[in-house]
């Protein structure tokens, strides 16, 4: 399993998302790390590289929001709030895991077993105000 890491100030934030960008596998992207950690901000980088033109917010309510790129779909889920497996199925989750979009998923830790083996994981850890740890996998 290859593992990439960076470290980065929240001002370079762009020229990192463009590396990860570059390095995905899958379409399928779980964010892992500490509430304001930066996973949100990440993605809205991320959606920035992909020539998106919405600014993403946390779906902590909502669950999932879509946001449109060139040619394709990014769903972001959030599943902090989440008190059990069957409100993920309740909403469909079945649907967008079979789908060929992109999937952004914060908190995938609360629905692991089903999380696809495809997916990769970008983990995020701060080290200070600014400059945070991000690693791929």
């Amino acid at each position: 399993m290859k593992v990439l890491e960076f470290t980065y100030h929240l001002d370079d934030i762009d020229a990192i998302a463009a590396k990860v960008l570059e390095n995905l596998t899958s379409k399928i992207v779980c964010f892992n790390g500490d509430m304001g950690a930066g996973k949100t901000t990440f993605i809205n980088a991320l959606l920035k590289t992909m020539h998106g033109k919405d600014k993403a917010t946390s779906p902590t309510f909502s669950i999932v929001n879509e946001y449109s790129i060139p040619n394709d779909k990014v769903y972001h889920f959030d599943f902090y709030r989440i008190e059990s497996i069957d409100e993920v199925y309740n909403f469909g989750i079945e649907d967008y895991l079979s789908s060929d979009h992109w999937l952004f998923i914060e908190w995938s830790e609360r629905i692991e077993d089903l999380i696809p083996t495809e997916a990769q994981h970008i983990n995020i850890s701060v080290l200070g105000q600014s400059e945070r740890i991000l690693r791929l996998i």
